[in-house]
């Protein structure tokens, strides 16, 4: 790939990394779903970075149909841990590709998000890295992973998409 194309890929990736954020931070969760391909996978490992979560316990795996589950559940206000929903922002910098592989673009960010809700507040910092793949003319996410940066202590409720 050129220079002049990698640096057009990465504001495209850039700014699809931002528009997650803010759909998150923003609680649409049909807008965040729509960002997904049909076969993708949310996970967010627990007890390390690196594991197999077919055979080691995550905080989320989910494959398309939980996802939509997910969000679902998330929309019908009947959340206990939401109610009220949180408060949320988040900042991401360190935005970078990563790779290409098949048609699919590798990318990561950190990120740090603020949870304000009615225990406390509190602060999530995470690496995120994406497969993402272009779908009619649009960057989806084929795979998400957060990797917590404490995700190998007891955490608090994670009940919002992070």
């Amino acid at each position: 790939m050129s220079p002049g194309a990698d640096a057009a890929l990465l504001g495209e990736v850039q700014q699809f990394v931002f528009r997650e954020a803010r759909l998150q931070d923003e609680h649409d969760y049909a807008a965040w779903e729509a960002l997904w391909t049909d076969d993708g996978v949310y996970w967010i490992p627990a007890n390390a970075d690196d594991i197999d979560p077919e055979k080691e316990m995550s905080i989320v795996y989910d494959n398309r149909s939980r996802i939509s589950v997910r969000v679902r559940q998330l929309s019908t206000g009947n959340r206990h841990t939401q109610a009220p929903r949180s408060r949320l922002r988040r900042i991401v910098s360190n935005i970078e590709l990563l790779g290409e592989d098949g048609g699919d673009f590798s990318a990561g960010s950190n990120s740090l998000i603020f949870e304000s809700n009615l225990r406390a507040d509190t602060i999530w910092a995470a690496r995120t890295e994406y497969r993402l793949r272009r779908h009619e003319g649009q960057l989806k996410m084929a795979r998400k992973k957060v990797m917590l940066v404490n995700n190998h202590k007891a955490l608090h409720t994670l009940s919002f998409l992070i």
